[in-house]
């Protein structure tokens, strides 16, 4: 089966290059949310080129890669050991065998979720760690966008088919990525079904975005744009 991401490598690489937010932002709200990680094995779940492998790496614990797109998986060879697999299926992963796992950008564009957490809470010991780091879900729901008040210029969002589950197509050039909104009752009810405990849950938005690529959301600083959460596997 064709891999859909074979013709988006190149565009990933160069977006992580040059998107400031994934310095200024996600890797941020990563650090903060990650529990103690000396000597710990974590894995990281749709490790792309390795950009997150580096940073569990630098905490100390033992890190291993899980991903789709063999030219990524290559590239994150640099950081760690890297599994080449399909999402959300962790079969070929022993069962307890993770103190930590990590989800970075990745469960939105997964059709299962309940699948992707159940696999998670399989591969991970009881006491375990998720960290689990996406767009927020007012941002990916379906017609979601900034509105401009023409007469005075005020920025309102406007939250669109929030309520509604589904796929969302974003184009990028010839190509196109899939984002899979869901509102966060229905995130957060799938990861307590198989077990995990929500410990903490942060929303942030990104400023170092808005001025560049989204002008209208410059004054918008109170819109969430990230959805980051710690649970643990009871």
């Amino acid at each position: 089966m064709k891999d859909p991401w074979d013709d988006l490598t190149s565009w990933w690489l160069d977006e992580v290059a040059s998107d400031r937010a994934y310095t200024t932002d996600v890797l941020p709200l990563l650090k903060e949310l990650l529990p103690p990680l000396e000597g710990a094995f974590v894995l990281d779940i749709g490790c792309g080129e390795g950009r997150v492998m580096k940073v569990i790496g630098l905490r100390g614990a033992k890190i291993i890669g899980f991903d789709l797109n063999q030219s990524l998986a290559r590239a994150a060879r640099e950081y760690g050991p890297v599994v080449v697999g399909r999402l959300p299926g962790l079969d070929c992963l022993r069962a307890e065998s993770f103190d930590a796992a990590v989800a970075v950008l990745v469960l939105e564009h997964l059709v299962d979720l309940e699948v992707m957490f159940a696999e998670a809470a399989r591969v991970v010991r009881v006491e375990g760690s998720l960290i689990g780091l996406m767009n927020h879900p007012l941002y990916t729901a379906p017609e979601s966008a900034p509105i401009v008040d023409s007469e005075d210029g005020e920025v309102f969002w406007r939250w669109g088919s929030y309520l509604t589950a589904g796929p969302v197509v974003e184009r990028i050039g010839k190509e196109a990525i899939t984002f899979h909104h869901r509102p966060l009752a229905e995130i957060l009810n799938a990861a307590a079904g198989s077990g995990w405990s929500l410990e903490r849950m942060e929303e942030r938005a990104i400023e170092s975005e808005a001025p560049d690529q989204l002008p209208a959301m410059a004054t918008q600083t109170h819109v969430p744009r990230l959805l980051g959460a710690r649970w643990r596997r009871v």
